[in-house]
């Protein structure tokens, strides 16, 4: 059975509610339970902006299910609760009320036009890889051959 490693942010509004939401609508719409992080506070990454993002990490048995099959769906939940875009008109990152990002299948690389596995920016992010490391402290990034926490190590 596959996990997948799943991200969710908020930097507008009711943070915590609106991540409390996407775990529940995660776990109706893929009808299995989640593993989850502690909530880690960060500015925003690639932007300025001065609403900070509070973020989770979750981590979900997902059977057999395809990796494009679970993207669909975390784009569904995503849309449920705000349907507004993460960029500005002209494509930089934009405030967000919820962002879900599908960060790794377990070991599985993958690079479509639709999805890349692992997130092709993960390595960069400690937002990503602190709930990571929490969660699967023995997952190992198949591409740079490190853990989540060693990463994270990198970053400082």
């Amino acid at each position: 059975m596959a996990t997948a490693h799943v991200n969710i942010g908020s930097n507008i509004g009711d943070r915590r509610a609106q991540i409390e939401l996407a775990v529940t609508r995660i776990m109706e719409r893929f009808g299995r339970s989640v593993r989850r992080s502690g909530y880690v506070d960060s500015a925003p990454w690639g932007y300025d902006s001065p609403n900070r993002f509070l973020n989770l990490g979750v981590a979900l048995e997902t059977g057999d299910m395809e990796p494009l099959e679970i993207l669909q769906r975390l784009r569904e939940v995503e849309a449920s609760i705000n349907p507004a875009s993460h960029r500005t008109a002209s494509g930089e990152y934009a405030d967000r009320v919820i962002d879900i990002d599908l960060i790794a299948v377990d070991d599985m690389v993958l690079n479509t036009p639709e999805l890349t596995l692992p997130h092709p920016r993960m390595h960069l992010r400690a937002f990503v890889l602190e709930p990571l490391a929490e969660l699967a402290p023995a997952w190992r990034h198949p591409l740079l051959h490190l853990t989540a926490r060693q990463l994270r190590e990198l970053l400082d």
